[in-house]
Parts: structure tokens; C-alpha cells; sequence
């Protein structure tokens, strides 16, 4: 077996670490680093919403995301207008549903919420750090803001939610993995739940490989896992500013 970089445990997360008001210009901005994979998650707030929300005084969430050219070992091209690819489109979708399944966007009022998520540093786990982090930043945002919203954050945010990897890394079921184990994965998941334990996704392949029923029950298991320490390093990085009871 091949042992785990920096010799972590099988269901050992990376170095979590949060730090808030990053930026002084967004409302919600902070730094999220997960081992050496760093992602800048802002959350602004707009006093409109998009054309098929008019009228209906609902509000909205929408997230973007993208990797700085300086991210990775071999430079990765900016994205012009129009030409977005296939990856981020879909990792920028994940951000979103994720986020709007803990916030009520009836309770919002007519406003839209973008969360943006800047790829600094990759080293596996973007996706997921970009969701963990991104839910403080919404937390921050609507702090700030609390004094314009129609009504009490406790009501329009639900749960949390946070996001973790797993998977099968020589015959090993193993928790966040790191890039080394990403692409040697034999199956490799990505996980997004709320912090009280219920899933909102669940994304798992075999990369040329099966796995059983049973090993998928333990890697949900291990995600799970993960997830609750990861909403206590959310809640603690919070403090008084944690909006759930």
C-alpha cells in the first residue's frame, strides 16, 4: 500500500482553516485552505433578480468558479467571455445547487446572492473546499446585511452544508483526498451534505474499476464522517456569527 502524503490516517481530513474577511469590499469573503488547495469564496448581494423571478418576491443564488492560470504546476488559460469550460460550468453548478438547498429563497425578498469561488492554489478537492467555504461567506454576507433583510438569517438559511472527498486509493477507502491519490483513485467521490446530515449529493465514479455495494455504504459512511468535523471547524471559525440555533 502507498502510504497517505504527510502520513495522515485513512479518515483524517487535511488542515482546514478558514479565514474571514479576506477582501474588505464583498460583504462575504474568505480563504479557505484545505491542505495546499486555497480557494477565495465571495459572496455579494445585488437588489435584483434574474427576469423570471420579477414580481414573484422571491430571491435568488447563483455561483461561478474558476482556476487562476497560476493555480496549477502547468499554467492554466484564463476563460473569456463565452468560453467557459465544460468543468467549471459544471463545478460552478454544483456550488449553486448546493447553496440553495440550505437557503429559503422565499424568505430572502428580491435580491440575488453570487457566490464566487477563485481557485488560488489546486491540490485536489476544489469543488469541495469552494462549497465548504463558500457556505461561511454566505453566512458573513448575510450578517452583514441582516439589518435590510425581510426576515431573521435563522429563517432564510435552513441548514449548513459542507462538502467532502472520497474514495478508493489502493484498495483504501480514504477521506479528502489530496491530487497525488485523486488521479491514482481507482473510484473517487465527491459528497455535499447539510450539517445535519442530510445528503445533497453525491457525485462517484469507477475510473476503470467497480466498487460493491458494501464499500460504497463505507465510503458514504467516512464522508459523513467528515462533514460533521468539517461544519464544527465552520461553526467554530463563525463564532457568534454562526446563524443556526
Amino acid at each position: 500500500m502507498t502510504p497517505r502524503p504527510a502520513g495522515r490516517r485513512l479518515d483524517q481530513l487535511r488542515p482546514l482553516s478558514f479565514k474571514r474577511k479576506f477582501t474588505r469590499t464583498a460583504p462575504g469573503s474568505v480563504l479557505v485552505r484545505a491542505g495546499h488547495t486555497v480557494v477565495l469564496c465571495t459572496c455579494c448581494v445585488e437588489p435584483s433578480v434574474p427576469d423570471f423571478l420579477i414580481g414573484k418576491g422571491k430571491g435568488w443564488l447563483t455561483a461561478e468558479y474558476g482556476m487562476l492560470p497560476g493555480s496549477t504546476t502547468t499554467r492554466k488559460p484564463r476563460e473569456k467571455a463565452g468560453k467557459v469550460d465544460g468543468r467549471s460550468v459544471e463545478i460552478q453548478r454544483l456550488i449553486g445547487r448546493s447553496l440553495r438547498a440550505v437557503v429559503d429563497l422565499d424568505k430572502l425578498g428580491e435580491r440575488t446572492l453570487w457566490i464566487d469561488c477563485d481557485v488560488i492554489e489546486a491540490d485536489g478537492g476544489t469543488r469541495t473546499a469552494s462549497i465548504t467555504g463558500a457556505f461561511v461567506a454566505l453566512a458573513d454576507a448575510l450578517h452583514a446585511l441582516k439589518g435590510d433583510l425581510p426576515n431573521p438569517i435563522r429563517e432564510i438559511l435552513t441548514d449548513s452544508v459542507a462538502a467532502v472527498s472520497v474514495g478508493l486509493v489502493d484498495g483504501e477507502e480514504r477521506l479528502d483526498l489530496e491530487y497525488v491519490e485523486d488521479v491514482a483513485a481507482d473510484v473517487d467521490f465527491n459528497v455535499v451534505m447539510t450539517g445535519s446530515g442530510k445528503f445533497i449529493e453525491v457525485q462517484g465514479t469507477g475510473e476503470e474499476a467497480t466498487f460493491t455495494r458494501k464499500q460504497l455504504d463505507r465510503l458514504l459512511e467516512l464522508a459523513a464522517s467528515g462533514i460533521s468535523e468539517i461544519t464544527a471547524l465552520q461553526q467554530q471559525a463563525l463564532g457568534k456569527a454562526w446563524p443556526l440555533g
